[in-house]
C-alpha cells in the first residue's frame, strides 16, 4: 500500500509511484472495479515488460521482426492512500510510457486511453480520489494483443516510470515551461522562460511569479519577479527574461547545465515550485560547412538506438541506458538518434548530463501502414496530440538539437507526403522554432516530403554513393545522414577470405540459401544489407566532406527483432557495432581509431584455428604509421595504411602460439598487442562493471563472464553452460551472451557462453548489504565476486 504520509508542505510533491503493483497476464475487464479481488495476482515493481519474460516462438504473432516474443493483454493494479490534509490539492498520475493501447481507471472511474506506446502522458485524478484512511485503486489495462504492430521488438506493459504528483490549485501544468536562449555570447546569455500557470480554483488569484536561475551546483545567479492576475479556471502564459554573465556553455566535452526554479505565490504563501533544467549553447547547420556547436565545427558521429535494453527488454533502467551510452562514448560516439520513437525521458536526461547530441524522432509511419496493426490505425485521431506532447516534453533538453518527424515514411512517394509533412512541421514550429526539423528519407529523388519545403535539414537514409552529389541535387540545402551503414556481423565469428564485400540478402526469397547454415555473419567489416554499406565505406565519405554534417550508424547496439539477413531461428539483429549483451564487435575499434584521441591497436581475429588453416588478420590502429605482425616472434611483415585505408591485413597460415602486433610511429613503439592460442576451457572469470551500487532496488551491476583456459586466455569458441547464484539480497534480472540465435530465457539463472563470453545483470537490494555473485560450470573452476550495496 502506497501512502503519502510526510511532513506536508504547500508546494508540489513528486512521488515515485513504481513499487508494489499487482500484475495479471490476461484480460479481466472486471479488474477495473475498485472491489475486484487481486490477492492472487503477482506483485512486482515497475518498470515492467512482460514480453521479455516469455519464450521465443517461431509462430509468435509479432514475428521474428518483433523478436518472436509474445504480446497479449495485461492488467496492473495499485492501492494507495492520500492523507486527509491533502484534500483540496490537485492530484496527478504521470506515465512515461506504456506499450501500448493503455487505458486507466481510478476508483472505477475511467480516465482515458493512449494508443501510442512511446508517448508520455498525465491524468488529473483529483475528482476521483479519496483522502484520509480510504484506499484508492488505480487500474491499468495494456492491450498488445493485435500483432504485428511494430517492425522491431516493442515490449509490453508499463515499461517506463510512473509518478504521483500533488500540487496546489494554482500550479504549473505538465511540461508547462519552455526555456530558450535567444542571445548568447562569451560575456552574457539572455535566458527567456515561458511559463504556463493554471488557476483551478473557483476564485480569481493575484500571484507573484518569481524565477530564479541557478548554476547546477545550486548557486543562485539571478532572479526575475512579476505580478499577474489569473482568472478562475483559466490558464495564462507568462514570459520572463534573465541574464547569465559569463555562461558556461553546454558541449559534448563539458555538458554544463543550469536550473530555473519558478515559484508562484499568493499573499506570501507559496503555491507551486517548478524546476526546469536547461543548457546554454549555440549550434547551426550550414549547407557548405556542416554542423557547428558553440561556433566550433563538429562532425556528428552518431548511432541509432532502439529502445530495448537487451536482456532487460523494453523496461527502462537508468543504469542500463547509462552503460549503453558509456560504451558508445568509449567508441567515440557523440550523438544518438532515438529510432524510431520518443525515448524514455531518462535517456534524454542522461544525454544532457553526459554530453550527447540527440536527433529526437517521433514517428515510424504516418497514415500508410508498415505492419497490420501499427500506429497508422490511430493516426487521424492522435497524431497532433502525440506530436504536441512529444515536443513539449523534450524541448528543454539541451542535448536535443534535431526534431525528426518521420522515418522512411510511405507518403514520401506520393503527394500526400507534402500535405502531412507541412502539417507536422507546422505543429513543431508552433511549439519550438529553435531546432531544425528533418525526416529520415530512403527516397532521395522525387521525394514529396523533401518537395514540401517543410524540412530545415534534409535527411538521407543510406544512399552513401549520392552524398557527394548532394550540393548539386539540393543546392543551398543542409544535409544529415540520418541513417547509414546497416553492416552485419556476429561477434566473434569469422569467415575467410575477408577481402571481398558481401551484400545479404540479394533477394529476400533467397534469405536462407545464400547465408550461413548456422545463421552467423562474419565479423570482418565486409558484409552489409543490400541497401547499406560496410562501416568503412560510409565513414570514408562522411569524413571527407565538410558539408556532410554527420551520420547516424544503423545501429550502435544489436536489438531485439529485425534479424536481417535471416529470419527464424534468429530473433535479434546483426546490425550493431556492439552485440545485444554489450560486448563490442571488431568494427567498434575501427571507429575508436578514427573517432577518438586514445591510442588504438586492435588485432583480430582470435588465434585458435586448425593448423595450416588460412587466416586473415586485420589490425585497426591510430597514432602510428605502421604495424608489424609476428607469429611466434617471426615477423610476418610491416603493413601501412595507404590512401583512405582504415586497416591493414595479413593472409597467414595458422600456427599455434603467439600472434603479436607492434604499432610504431617514426620507428618508435606505440602499442603492443598479443593474442595466444587458447587451450580447453578451464575456469571462469567474473568482471563487474561496478563493484558498488546504490541501495533502493533500482541500481544495476553488469557482470561479464569469461571462459578461460588454464593460462588465462579467453577460449574463443567456448559455449559452456554457466549457472549463476546470488546471495545477500538483490536479484539477477537478466542474462545474455550476445548470440542472435539463442532461445534461452533472458530471465533464467543460467546461460551458455557464446564465443567465450556471457553476461549477468544484478539489481541492487533495497537496503544496504553485501551481495555475493557466483558462477559455475561443469568441469570448470568457478568464480565469485562481491558487490557492495551502499
Amino acid at each position: 500500500m502506497f501512502s503519502c504520509n510526510r511532513e506536508h508542505s504547500s508546494t508540489r510533491s513528486i512521488y515515485d509511484f513504481s513499487d508494489n503493483w499487482k500484475f495479471y497476464l490476461g484480460d479481466l475487464q472486471e479488474a477495473k472495479d475498485t472491489n475486484f479481488n487481486d490477492d492472487q495476482w503477482r506483485m512486482l515493481d515497475l518498470p515492467h515488460d512482460w514480453s521479455i519474460e516469455g519464450s521465443f516462438d517461431e509462430n509468435s504473432p509479432a514475428g521474428v521482426g518483433g523478436g518472436a516474443l509474445t504480446g497479449g493483454t495485461g492488467w496492473y493494479r495499485k492501492n494507495f492512500v492520500l492523507q486527509q490534509d491533502l484534500k483540496g490539492k490537485k492530484v496527478f498520475l504521470q506515465f512515461d510510457g506504456i506499450y501500448h493501447n493503455s487505458e486507466v481507471w481510478i476508483n472505477g472511474n475511467y480516465l482515458g486511453k493512449r494508443p501510442n506506446g512511446y508517448i508520455s502522458f498525465e491524468y488529473d485524478v483529483t475528482p476521483h480520489v479519496k483522502f484520509g484512511d480510504a484506499s484508492n485503486v488505480v487500474a491499468v489495462k495494456v492491450d498488445n494483443a493485435q500483432q504485428p504492430n511494430s517492425r522491431w521488438y516493442s515490449g509490453s506493459g508499463i515499461y517506463r516510470d510512473v509518478r504521483l504528483v500533488i500540487t496546489d490549485e494554482v500550479y504549473i501544468p505538465y511540461h508547462g515551461t519552455f526555456i530558450t536562449t535567444p542571445e548568447v555570447t562569451e560575456q552574457s546569455a539572455k535566458v527567456k522562460i515561458d511559463i504556463e500557470a493554471f488557476n483551478a480554483s473557483g476564485a480569481e488569484k493575484q500571484v507573484d511569479v518569481t524565477t530564479s536561475f541557478y548554476s547546477f551546483d545550486n548557486k543562485e545567479i539571478t532572479k526575475v519577479k512579476s505580478e499577474y492576475t489569473i482568472q478562475a479556471n483559466k490558464i495564462i502564459t507568462i514570459s520572463q527574461e534573465g541574464n547569465i554573465d559569463r555562461p558556461k556553455l553546454w558541449s559534448i566535452e563539458s555538458p554544463n547545465r543550469y536550473k530555473a526554479i519558478t515559484q508562484i505565490e499568493n499573499n506570501g504563501k507559496l503555491l507551486d515550485e517548478y524546476v526546469t533544467t536547461f543548457g546554454i549553447r549555440t549550434f547551426s547547420f550550414d549547407s557548405a560547412k556542416g554542423f557547428t556547436l558553440n561556433s566550433k565545427p563538429l562532425k556528428i558521429k552518431g548511432v541509432c538506438l532502439h529502445h530495448d535494453l537487451g536482456c532487460l527488454g523494453a523496461a527502462f533502467h537508468v543504469r542500463a541506458a547509462q552503460r549503453q551510452l558509456e560504451i558508445m562514448r568509449e567508441m567515440g560516439v557523440n550523438a544518438i538518434r532515438t529510432s524510431h520513437n520518443p525515448p524514455a525521458p531518462g535517456l534524454l536526461e542522461l544525454c544532457d548530463s553526459m554530453g550527447f547530441i540527440v536527433m529526437d524522432e517521433m514517428f515510424d509511419m504516418w497514415k500508410k501502414k508498415k505492419t497490420d496493426y501499427d500506429y497508422s490505425l490511430n493516426w487521424d485521431d492522435w497524431h497532433k496530440k502525440d506530436l504536441e506532447d512529444f515536443v513539449k516534453r523534450d524541448r528543454n533538453h539541451p542535448s536535443v538539437m534535431i526534431w525528426s518527424i518521420g522515418n522512411e515514411i510511405g507518403e514520401q512517394y506520393d503527394s500526400t507526403g507534402t500535405a502531412i509533412a507541412t502539417e507536422l512541421a507546422g505543429i513543431v514550429r508552433a511549439l519550438d522554432r529553435t531546432r531544425p526539423i528533418t525526416a529520415a528519407n530512403n527516397q532521395t529523388k522525387n521525394n514529396y516530403i523533401i518537395k514540401s519545403g517543410s524540412l530545415d535539414l534534409i535527411g538521407y537514409n543510406y544512399h552513401h554513393s549520392q552524398y557527394e552529389d548532394f550540393p548539386k541535387d539540393y543546392p543551398g540545402k543542409k544535409f544529415i545522414a540520418a541513417e547509414t551503414t546497416s553492416a552485419l556481423a556476429t561477434r566473434g565469428h569469422y569467415d575467410m577470405p575477408s577481402d571481398s564485400i558481401r551484400r545479404w540478402p540479394i533477394r529476400w526469397d533467397e534469405v536462407f540459401t545464400k547465408g550461413n547454415p548456422d545463421n552467423t555473419v562474419s565479423a570482418y567489416d565486409n558484409v552489409s544489407a543490400p541497401w547499406g554499406s560496410t562501416h568503412e565505406e560510409t565513414w570514408k565519405i562522411v569524413k571527407k566532406h565538410g558539408f556532410l554534417s554527420g551520420m547516424f550508424i544503423w545501429t550502435g547496439f544489436d536489438y531485439l527483432g529485425e534479424p536481417t539477413p535471416y529470419i527464424w531461428p534468429s530473433r535479434s539483429s546483426y546490425f550493431g557495432v556492439v552485440d545485444l549483451a554489450g560486448f563490442p564487435k571488431d568494427a567498434y575499434y575501427m571507429y575508436q581509431s578514427e573517432w577518438t584521441e586514445k591510442p588504438v591497436l586492435h588485432v583480430f581475429p582470435h588465434w585458435t584455428w586448425k593448423r595450416g588453416q588460412l587466416v586473415d588478420v586485420w589490425a585497426y590502429y591510430n597514432q602510428a604509421d605502421e604495424v608489424e605482425l609476428f607469429v611466434n616472434d617471426e615477423s610476418q611483415g610491416v603493413k601501412k595504411k595507404t590512401g583512405e585505408d582504415l586497416y591493414v591485413m595479413w593472409h597467414l597460415a595458422f600456427k599455434p602460439g603467439v600472434l603479436k602486433a607492434i604499432s610504431r610511429k617514426n620507428g618508435k613503439e606505440i602499442m603492443v598487442k598479443e593474442i595466444r592460442t587458447a587451450g580447453e576451457p578451464w575456469a571462469l572469470k567474473l568482471i563487474a562493471d561496478r563493484s558498488s551500487v546504490a541501495a533502493g532496488g533500482k541500481d544495476l551491476s553488469f557482470i561479464t563472464v569469461q571462459v578461460l583456459d588454464k593460462d588465462g586466455n579467453i577460449v574463443p569458441h567456448a559455449d559452456n553452460l554457466i549457472k549463476f547464484n546470488l546471495t545477500g539480497g538483490g536479484n539477477i534480472i537478466g542474462v545474455d551472451n550476445g548470440n542472435p540465435v539463442s532461445h534461452e530465457s533472458f530471465k533464467a539463472r543460467e546461460r551458455k557462453a557464446f564465443n567465450g563470453l556471457a553476461l549477468a545483470v544484478v539489481q541492487s537490494s533495497k537496503e544496504k548489504n553485501m551481495l555475493t555473485f557466483s558462477a559455475s560450470a561443469a568441469g570448470l573452476e568457478g568464480a565469485s565476486i562481491q558487490i557492495k550495496v551502499e
